[in-house]
């Protein structure tokens, strides 16, 4: 059946695989995507959620790429929200509600639409490679395929074991197989391994929930999108609710403490820090008495609800019990109890920042594979892995982010340099130039390197310069127009800001912080520009962002000045650190095994000093 070689296969059809086996096909490569069950392509094993805190700045780079993530969430949200609105804009994140099946279904027939994807539902379970360079793949069936490249992109199914309570089965998903082979046959090529752990929430049936007892929790009114290129917007949002649990909850879950595999012994496995399950929460924190919990719709044509913030695996009857006792969820209906699961990943540092293994040529890791959790973290790795790949068969250099360029840089940065022994999530304090890196301005900083790359197609392009020219033009009218105390101070008296007494500069006077575009929108020179312009409310935003916040966005470009230096810097790949007897033992050893092509790298890995890296400069001349 496959008597031709693939370019290259994509193992998994989470959402690693689904980003990676578009973006390779999109730059013309014939892609195999094989899956254990074709009907679970782009599947949310967990939230029916996308973006979040750091999480929304990466599928607005997902999508300045070319990526497909933005938007089919766009297609499929039933609710939108810009988080952290009260703070700064670094740190302003979008978030939107998805119906869970139509974001399934959306995927699938986006791959299905996309040239040069064939599909095969099977287990992969074995990998052929040929003088350390994979060549293709062994299925369950005993097919085997053959490709130039090939990208694992497992999730949470390598040699998966569900808990639930004292109960243990074999699983990578709610009602679906584990995958056996792949981490057996990486294990015997010499790739390091490790256990992580997950979990998810119990789904409810939201029939027997007492809304009239939770709090709504509305979208934005005027909600946004993750996609540039501006589709339909969302007219009609599905609220989610809010309620806490209590002391009585509380104690349901305390006397079976004994009975969860997070306390008897059972998991071994680290779990996510930042999205602990509700034992964690009780054990850790007794001084709260309640933990909000989020009800989110899983869709707009199913009653099924996810209970977002009470993550366990203890029993399921304890689960019913302790749900129970929120008020609202008196009579509530479990349609399936929540549960942890361990699975088997590889460390990071073991991969190039391309994602190629530095172990196996042509071999690609993207996803939880790699110890990340979320979807979000997943699809980049798996948008990069797809370019990379493709690059490689092409013979041309390895795609690399740079952390100043992306939040996507940084993770798969901090992923290959410092490791991770935790289920690692993004958030807006691992960038440190998150001034630079918005969210507003993902598709200005990536999409004309997608362009490069030949992801963009015209229509983003024509988008891309339309704005571009609209900001350069608006600013400029602002930084070199007046406006009159008459068209202004009136605005400036109702918000109890100090009036002026002469014509002032537009930027002077939006650079306050109280003041917004909206406020100066009277001048007349404005008023010029938007007879002969359309309002563009993503532009203006951009604009009034820039000049409000431009000394802190300078000083910033130049630490990315000083950080460039650095980055600039190559380490020669025959590089010896261990006849380098001035480097500290612990930054020897370090630097052996992560191999960082930059100085810049080189001062990120964990355990090497300031001193390690001028004994190093010394020793290359500089």
């Amino acid at each position: 059946m496959f008597k031709n070689s693939y370019d290259i296969i994509v193992v998994g059809g989470g959402h690693a695989g689904c980003e990676a086996a578009a973006a390779s096909a999109n730059m013309g490569k014939r892609v195999l995507l094989v899956t254990m069950n074709m009907q679970t392509i782009g599947q949310m094993s967990c939230n029916p959620a996308m973006g979040g805190i750091a999480k929304g700045q990466i599928i607005r780079e997902i999508d300045a790429l070319g990526g497909y993530s933005g938007e089919i969430t766009d297609k499929t949200m039933i609710q939108f929200k810009m988080l952290n609105k009260s703070k700064g804009p670094a740190m302003w994140s979008p978030r939107a509600q998805s119906d869970r099946m139509k974001f399934a279904e959306e995927w699938r027939f986006r791959l299905e639409q996309t040239n040069n994807v064939d599909f095969w539902q099977d287990m992969v379970v074995d990998l052929i490679i040929d003088r350390k360079k994979v060549v293709g793949v062994v299925t369950a069936i005993g097919m085997k395929i053959q490709a130039k490249c090939v990208i694992l992109t497992n999730g949470t199914f390598l040699n998966g074991k569900i808990h639930v309570g004292a109960k243990q089965f074999k699983g990578g998903r709610s009602g679906e197989s584990a995958s056996y082979g792949i981490s057996e046959s990486l294990k015997t090529l010499g790739f390091e391994t490790g256990r992580m752990k997950t979990g998810t929430p119990p789904r409810v049936d939201g029939r027997t929930i007492n809304f009239n007892l939770l709090e709504k929790d509305e979208g934005d009114t005027n909600p946004k999108q993750f996609s540039f290129l501006q589709g339909a917007p969302l007219k009609k949002q599905v609220p989610c609710y809010l309620c806490y649990t209590n002391k009585t909850v509380h104690q349901i879950l305390e006397k079976s403490f004994k009975k969860s595999p997070l306390f008897n012994g059972s998991i071994t496995a680290t779990g996510p820090r930042y999205c602990p399950s509700i034992e964690d929460k009780i054990s850790r924190f007794r001084e709260r008495e309640r933990h909000q919990i989020f009800v989110e719709p899983e869709g707009l044509r199913t009653c099924e609800i996810y209970v977002n913030g009470f993550s366990t695996s203890l029993p399921e009857d304890v689960q019913e019990r302790a749900l129970k006792a929120i008020p609202g969820f008196e009579k509530v209906k479990l349609f399936r109890p929540g549960y942890a699961i361990e699975y088997d990943y590889f460390p990071p540092t073991q991969l190039l920042h391309s994602l190629e293994t530095k172990l196996v040529k042509n071999l690609f890791f993207a996803g939880q594979i790699n110890g990340t959790t979320g979807y979000e973290e997943a699809a980049c790795q798996g948008l990069i892995a797809g370019i990379n790949a493709s690059h490689l068969i092409d013979k041309k250099s390895p795609f690399v982010i740079k952390r100043n360029e992306g939040y996507i840089g940084v993770l798969i940065d901090d992923l290959i340099t410092k490791g991770t022994d935790e289920p690692y999530r993004m958030f807006t304090s691992r960038a440190e130039y998150r001034i630079l890196l918005r969210q507003d301005n993902a598709d200005i900083r990536l999409t004309p390197i997608g362009e490069k790359i030949g992801l963009i197609k015209n229509s983003r392009v024509d988008r891309l310069k339309f704005k571009m020219n609209y900001i350069k033009e608006l600013t400029h009218i602002i930084k070199s127009n007046n406006i009159t105390p008459s068209e202004i101070n009136p605005r400036l008296e109702k918000l109890q800001e100090s009036t002026i007494d002469r014509n002032t500069r537009l930027s002077k006077i939006l650079s306050r912080p109280n003041i917004s575009f909206n406020d100066i929108s009277q001048a007349a020179s404005l008023g010029s520009f938007f007879e002969k312009n359309p309002i563009d409310k993503e532009s203006i935003e951009q604009v009034e962002i820039s000049l409000k916040y431009e000394g802190y966005i300078e000083k910033e470009k130049e630490s990315v000045a000083k950080f460039n230096r650095l980055e600039d810097i190559k380490i020669p790949k025959s590089f010896n650190y261990n006849k380098i007897k001035a480097i500290s033992s612990e930054g020897r050893e370090k630097l052996t095994k992560i191999k960082p092509t930059t100085i810049g790298q080189a001062s990120r890995v964990s355990g090497v000093s300031p001193s390690d890296i001028n004994v190093i400069l010394v020793h290359m001349g500089r």
